[in-house]
């Protein structure tokens, strides 16, 4: 528990070294996936209103890939509870398809910035600076290593995008991904070999899994085993906004389906 809490104040020394009462991170889940949305988060923190429960309660504050799914689970209401301000943004599989994986991660941390990011704050981003965002900002390298306020939107980030896609699992029994939440793994290649793929799935993500099937650019409507899927997990379904703000379902903890109910456009 020492351990901890030492980790735990080595992240708000660092936040609070800028000198300034706010500080606000962001930072996103999915980037490197095969299947399901990238996820960002920013979380603003207030330091002058941080006590003591609120630093035990966050004891274990680190980057939230060290953590194990349970802890990132028990750590996420802490962190609902103890921010001052917690913004998400979703970009759709279509969104990064059409756009691009890199400038569709650039937008949705550059939104969180925006939602999350009180006027006078310190503004702090995980791992690259943000060249669409107005708003001043700092890069930091690792980030989700040093600072609290990034870890914190680390854990929004990584428990916001796991619930969604255990969630659409029973959609899509045949790729697990209850287990593999859209990663790369031995046995997701091996379902899309066997099956194909699903409308979850990223046409433009370069995958030995895809080459294996011969799918390129103009195979992007294929869609494996897609006869067996509910009817309502058509081609169309990943689709529905190309922009998905959940922002009051997170303050919330509403189910991640819920998405759909509260989605729209940018």
């Amino acid at each position: 528990m020492a351990k901890r809490r030492k980790t735990a104040a080595r992240l708000f020394k660092f936040d609070r070294s800028f000198g300034r009462r706010f500080v606000a991170g962001v930072d996103e889940a999915g980037r490197g996936s095969l299947a399901g949305p990238l996820l960002a988060a920013g979380v603003l923190i207030d330091l002058e209103r941080i006590g003591r429960s609120e630093r035990l309660a966050l004891a274990r504050l680190d980057d939230s890939k060290q953590k194990s799914p349970e802890e990132r689970e028990e750590l996420y209401p802490q962190v609902i509870r103890a921010a001052a301000c917690v913004s998400v943004a979703v970009r759709s599989v279509r969104a990064i398809d059409t756009r691009g994986l890199h400038v569709s991660n650039l937008a949705a941390l550059a939104d969180c910035m925006h939602g999350a990011a009180a006027e006078d704050a310190t503004r702090l981003v995980d791992g690259f600076r943000l060249p669409g965002c107005e708003l001043e900002h700092i890069a930091v390298v690792d980030g989700d290593a040093r600072s609290a306020a990034i870890a914190a939107a680390s854990v929004i980030a990584k428990v916001t995008r796991d619930r969604y896609m255990h969630r659409v699992a029973a959609l899509y029994p045949k790729w697990s991904f209850e287990c593999n939440v859209g990663y790369s793994t031995p046995e997701h290649r091996d379902a899309i070999i066997r099956h194909g793929i699903c409308p979850l799935h990223r046409r433009s993500f370069a995958s030995v899994a895809y080459s294996q099937l011969g799918l390129g650019q103009e195979d992007a409507l294929l869609v494996g085993e897609a006869e067996d899927l509910p009817p309502d997990a058509g081609l169309e379904s990943e689709g529905i906004a190309d922009v998905i703000d959940i922002r009051e379902a997170i303050r919330a903890e509403a189910d991640p389906d819920d998405v759909e109910a509260i989605a729209r456009d940018a």
